[in-house]
């Protein structure tokens, strides 16, 4: 059962962040409380007036009490000083109120919400868009509150990959939390192999399509990527380079090695190295040496040096590698 203070204000311009961590909330209460346990105040009921008779207000409810309160970036400072501050320096027991506030301009918190809070014995969570230059140390702040130790280059690796939304790194941290574990150490390889943008998750079919010679899935997934907008000089090279991984892979294993010494030596996350060794087992490591030869010529011809066109020599080149 978590513990909870008896007040919050999570405040900031990320709003993003704001309303996510509202609705968070929201759910954990109910959880706890039920739906019967949770009050929300906003629009015409989101006062320092209303809250403070809320707070005061007698209830049958068992088990704690939350009382969510959203907008209080247009109160004044001087209905929570009169209002709702003397209300908040006796809390009611077994009582929560989380506050929230999506700043903006001049639209901010009062500083008298803030003492406020403060003087309860609440939190204060300050949710802020970061500057770009600011945004890998960031990153490597909220990896260590997850567990994990994230270095400069990993976390310029993360954002590079997933961009500038703070909620969206976030979610990755939180998937890299549970796909390596608590107190894991991850490199730019680890971001590399499990923060793939989706049209990297699509060469990768591309590559399995080639490796168990399906024409028709090659084919298909190289006109999705390209119907989505993706550049066949950025393209070729993608699909060269994972498709190298591979070719490497079955090479060893044709060679003899054990799948788990091959696992060793690969700078890629444990599921994404257990597929890729599962996908080699079964291929011809010469056929994929032919295929590997193929697409570098792909590649060239990508840069001006094929007579039929880009498309045509890319579905050529898929045609026979498959």
């Amino acid at each position: 059962m978590p513990a909870f203070k008896p007040a919050y204000l999570i405040h900031g311009d990320d709003h993003g962040r704001v309303a996510e961590r509202r609705g968070r909330l929201r759910a954990v209460a109910e959880s706890e409380s039920g739906a019967g346990g949770v009050e929300v105040f906003a629009g015409d009921t989101g006062t320092p007036e209303a809250v403070a008779l809320g707070l005061n207000a007698m209830t049958f409810a068992m088990g704690r009490r939350f009382l969510i309160v959203e907008g209080v970036e247009r109160w004044a400072e001087a209905d929570v000083k009169a209002q709702l501050a003397p209300v908040m320096a006796a809390m009611p027991p077994e009582t929560t109120v989380a506050f929230f506030a999506s700043e903006e301009g001049r639209q901010q918190a009062p500083k008298a919400l803030h003492a406020a809070v403060k003087a309860a014995g609440g939190d204060i969570v300050d949710e802020r868009v970061q500057k770009a230059k600011d945004l890998p140390r960031w990153v490597m702040e909220q990896a260590q509150r997850l567990g994990l130790r994230l270095d400069g280059s990993a976390a310029r690796a993360l954002v590079a990959q997933v961009g500038d939304r703070q909620q969206r790194i976030l979610r990755e941290l939180e998937k890299l939390q549970l796909e390596h574990g608590s107190g894991a150490a991850i490199g730019v390889a680890e971001v590399e192999a499990s923060v793939v943008s989706s049209a990297e998750r699509q060469v990768w079919g591309l590559v399995d399509a080639v490796v168990a010679r399906d024409q028709r899935a090659a084919l298909a997934a190289y006109g999705v990527l390209r119907a989505q907008g993706e550049d066949a000089g950025r393209l070729v090279p993608l699909i060269a380079r994972r498709l190298r991984d591979v070719t490497a892979i079955a090479v060893q294993l044709e060679a003899g090695a054990a799948p788990a010494d091959v696992k060793a030596g690969l700078r890629m996350s444990p599921f994404a190295a257990d597929r890729r060794i599962r996908e080699a087992r079964g291929a011809d490591a010469a056929a994929l040496q032919a295929a590997v030869a193929a697409i570098a010529e792909l590649e060239l011809a990508t840069r001006g040096g094929s007579e039929l066109g880009t498309e045509t020599e890319a579905t050529l080149t898929l045609l026979e590698i498959t």
